[in-house]
């Protein structure tokens, strides 16, 4: 399954369009990461624990995506876009949402 951000694959040719695909995960972030993300923004650095819960985030929203592709019988997915929002009454979710064109190519 190629991934990408671009709307066409270099040397290869599209010969259909499956439709439009999406992967979204929700995260809740827990009380620990909470208290020592407020403490780096108290005094400075990264936010380790952010980080981490927004890669895994992020690449389970592209595995949803293109396990949805995959399961529509495309081989590609073009033009994807990645989109992050903060929820919850104190912002204490984050939801990261994958979408792209599921393709076939030669």
């Amino acid at each position: 399954m190629i991934l990408t951000t671009t709307p066409t694959i270099q040397g290869k040719n599209i010969v259909e369009y499956k439709g439009v695909v999406f992967g979204e995960v929700i995260s809740g972030v827990n009380f620990l990461k909470d208290f020592t993300a407020s403490i780096r923004n108290i005094i400075g650095g990264r936010s380790h624990h952010y980080e981490d819960e927004l890669i895994q985030a992020r690449q389970k929203a592209m595995e949803e995506m293109a396990d949805r592709a995959r399961s529509m019988g495309a081989n590609a997915v073009v033009g994807i876009d990645i989109d992050y929002e903060v929820l919850g009454e104190a912002n204490g979710m984050l939801m990261v949402t994958a979408s792209g064109t599921a393709v076939v190519f030669e």
